[in-house]
């Protein structure tokens, strides 16, 4: 295994909404693991990765966090610390799609916020949707030996206009080693409304590994987008009605305790 902890995990996304209609999708994706702090070294030695500038991938940091390009890490420690938890340089990995020609959608970056001893400290959910709008969901790990890691919070962020606010998200969680895997499920108070779950096997982030991805996933971030409004369009056609979109939250960041 590479020294590094960034690395490439293909794999897969599917969907299933149970209810009004039900609906599913399926399709391959990738995802990059980066440490934070390995980013510049990524951009130096790999020739198909950069850094806020274009290449077959690349990394913007004004597409996290509050956008300000603002150094990620300290922002991200900035809300660990709002929340009340201590900070002691430990690192924080981002499970993303970089940008692929210059362009990118994420409708859910997850990153992994470890104590530096190594023990999964939080996990923050950036959330992006389709009106341009970005809200995180912030949870402590409370037994970071105990794989899947199982977490809750209440829904503040309006992200699809096919379902409403008055949900409960439920994550199921393996944090990223040889495999990963990120469960979610939306649930009202009758029981699971959607679910999605984003699955895959690590490999080293080479610029061969890149290249593979390249052809295996062609413009992946743009059949994303595409892929959202496409799946929209067979859910209206099914009769699901349209949501009211509500302001977001005034927060960036919604904190939900494990014994909230």
């Amino acid at each position: 295994m590479s020294a590094r902890a960034s690395a490439l995990y293909p794999g897969l996304v599917t969907h299933h909404r149970v209810k009004p209609r039900v609906h599913r999708l399926s399709y391959s994706v990738f995802s990059l693991l980066l440490d934070l702090d390995e980013i510049d070294g990524l951009s130096r030695t790999l020739k198909l990765f950069s850094r806020n500038r274009f290449n077959a991938f690349s990394f913007r940091d004004t597409d996290y966090g509050d956008g300000s390009g603002a150094p990620l890490k300290a922002q991200v420690e900035a809300h660990l610390r709002a929340a009340g938890l201590a900070t002691d340089g430990g690192p924080i990995r981002l499970m993303t799609m970089p940008r692929i020609l210059g362009y990118a959608f994420n409708p859910l970056n997850v990153f992994f916020c470890y104590r530096a001893d190594g023990t999964l400290q939080a996990i923050l959910y950036e959330v992006n949707n389709t009106f341009g709008e970005r809200h995180s969901y912030l949870i402590p790990v409370e037994d970071p030996t105990v794989s899947p890691i199982r977490q809750e919070t209440r829904k503040r962020f309006f992200v699809s206009p096919f379902l409403d606010m008055g949900l409960t998200y439920a994550f199921k969680v393996i944090p990223p080693a040889e495999r990963m895997g990120v469960h979610i499920a939306a649930r009202d108070s009758e029981g699971p409304v959607i679910t999605a779950t984003l699955t895959g096997s690590r490999t080293d982030l080479t610029d061969r590994a890149l290249a593979k991805a390249f052809v295996t996933f062609p413009l992946l971030t743009l059949k994303v987008i595409v892929g959202i409004h496409w799946e929209a369009i067979q859910i209206f056609l099914k009769g699901i009605r349209l949501q009211d979109r509500p302001p977001p939250p005034d927060l960036p960041v919604t904190v939900s305790r494990p014994d909230a």
